[in-house]
């Protein structure tokens, strides 16, 4: 069988257990027997679809979202379930493509049965599903940061427990004008991230009094970016960046050989990191400063919740290194996996559900979901916002130091949220 047939396969869970007041807070693991046969008793299980990038362009960070959700299904379901049902984890590939995974998504929900979807990372496939799972009536999570989801183009069904290039913007834009500088020029992928962040920054720094030059977009299959690096204009304090994966590598590797951090400031997103560690791009991030949504090292939000998750994911506490392997986590999106499995349990528990007839119920109890610190929600305490089914959440400011991202700000979800007025009412839509 392949690896990604293997993905394709319902996750099977053994048949150890644990205490379920770690979920909520409690500090410890205890053994206990559970018969797997009480699932059945309980209504059999409950279905939910992982629309994962598995292969394609976004492969290195999709390795982890499926990691991570498979590792929250075996946390759950050791816990005892979601009232008191199995959790079944049904996983398909989107391929990095937004037709494709649109296709998948339909798969998903109309031959696999799955009740509820946590989604793509990639903004383009988000972006192109939440119109299916709306069609089919059925709660999809992006993990993506295109504001669009959760905003213009969002519906009563689609939620997002991490933030978008609004939050971003709300959490770095200010900070790195006033330290960084306050003429900008925005490189980015040609597609709807880089778009979205373009949008959302180029508002804020406009709105301080600073000035954004036309961005510059790079189509993804480009592999010499010296003829972009090259449009920069000379007057430019701060590079903003916004790639991922390989243009990342590219980027950075490119635009170091030409100098570039020694007349303008280097400023990105987590996202332009993502799966890749400092070291490994000999210096050429070095000094860069990044708005991460979870410290990749450990001792910047140092509590047993944040440990026992890096140790179930299989990773140092340091670099966010795989034990055994050199892939690095793409930690700042992939808890989203693992998180959006705790919030639908949370929501499914809440309400009563018991079959897709009462989505209803757990649709209204996301909608303003408070989750706090734990094991379930290691990334920390945060709210599903219920106007836009937003995730306010902690950021955090970093700089790329000796090869180790060190964080120098934290900007709190209660400092953030005053940034962030809602600007839609996914709420009043029917269901």
């Amino acid at each position: 069988m392949s690896k990604l047939e293997h993905a394709r396969n319902r996750t099977r869970i053994d048949r150890r257990s644990f205490l379920g007041t770690a979920l909520a807070g409690g500090a410890a693991y205890v053994a206990l027997a559970r018969d797997m046969s009480a699932f059945a008793q309980a209504g059999g299980p409950i279905v939910i679809g992982h629309h994962c990038e598995l292969t394609g362009g976004f492969a290195s960070w999709g390795y982890w979202h499926n990691k991570c959700a498979l590792a929250a299904a075996k946390v759950i379901n050791e816990g005892g379930g979601i009232a008191g049902r199995k959790l079944e984890l049904v996983t398909e590939d989107t391929e990095s493509n937004p037709a494709a995974g649109a296709r998948k998504l339909r798969s998903l929900i109309q031959r696999n049965g799955a009740a509820f979807v946590t989604g793509s990372v990639h903004s383009g496939i988000m972006l192109a599903s939440i119109p299916v799972a709306t069609e089919l009536k059925t709660v999809y999570f992006s993990t993506g940061e295109a504001t669009e989801a959760t905003g213009e183009k969002g519906t009563r069904y689609s939620f997002r427990t991490g933030t978008d290039t609004y939050g971003l913007a709300a959490a770095g834009a200010p900070w790195a004008y006033q330290n960084l500088g306050k003429r900008w020029t925005i490189i980015s992928p040609d597609y709807a991230w880089g778009h979205s962040h373009f949008k959302e920054h180029k508002a804020i720094i406009e709105k301080l009094g600073g000035k954004v030059n036309d961005p510059i977009f790079v189509p993804l299959d480009a592999k010499d970016l010296i003829p972009y690096l090259a449009k920069i204009p000379q007057d430019t304090e701060v590079l903003f960046s916004v790639f991922f994966g390989a243009l990342s590598v590219a980027f950075y590797t490119q635009a170091k050989s030409m100098g570039l951090e020694r007349t303008m400031k280097m400023y990105s997103v987590s996202g332009t990191i993502e799966a890749i560690a400092p070291a490994d791009l000999k210096g050429a991030a070095e000094g860069v400063y990044i708005v991460e949504n979870f410290p990749r090292m450990v001792k910047y939000k140092d509590d047993e919740f944040h440990r026992q998750f890096v140790k179930l994911i299989g990773t140092d506490d340091v670099h966010a290194r795989e034990v055994g392997s050199e892939r690095v986590n793409a930690k700042s999106h992939s808890w989203q996996s693992y998180e959006n499995l705790f919030a639908l349990k949370k929501a499914i528990e809440a309400s009563g559900w018991k079959a897709k007839k009462d989505d209803q119920g757990v649709i209204e109890a996301l909608e303003g979901l408070q989750m706090e610190n734990s094991l379930g929600f290691p990334q920390g305490a945060k709210t599903l916002r219920k106007e836009d089914h937003s995730g306010i959440i902690d950021c955090y400011i970093s700089r790329v130091q000796n090869d180790e991202l060190h964080v120098i700000k934290k900007v709190s979800k209660e400092e953030l949220v005053t940034h962030l007025p809602p600007r839609f009412d996914l709420s009043r839509q029917a269901v």
